[in-house]
């Protein structure tokens, strides 16, 4: 069981762009089922889950990243910096 962290405001803030990214792909169909995105994007669904609930969790990734930016056409830049738009362009 992973213990809290005591995230900056800078990670806090990429982790909730993380989970709003997330659900924007769902809504708009980029993937079906949110428990095989996971699993095929090597995410434990425990732990997303976990964390999505308890943002001071510290079982956030940087790799969770990469599949919403990858498959979906998530914006690297919006992610982690939040200028920008969501998708890339």
């Amino acid at each position: 069981m992973s213990r809290r962290r005591n995230y900056n405001a800078n990670t806090i803030a990429i982790m909730e762009r993380y989970f709003a990214a997330f659900d924007k792909s769902y809504e708009l169909g980029l993937f079906t089922n949110k428990t095989t995105f996971l699993t095929e994007s090597g995410i434990d669904k425990g732990h997303f889950y976990a964390q999505r609930k308890d943002i001071g969790r510290g079982m956030f990734e940087v790799g969770w990243l990469v599949p919403l930016i990858d498959r979906c056409g998530i914006s690297s830049n919006w992610l982690l910096t939040g200028k920008g738009t969501m998708f890339v362009q």
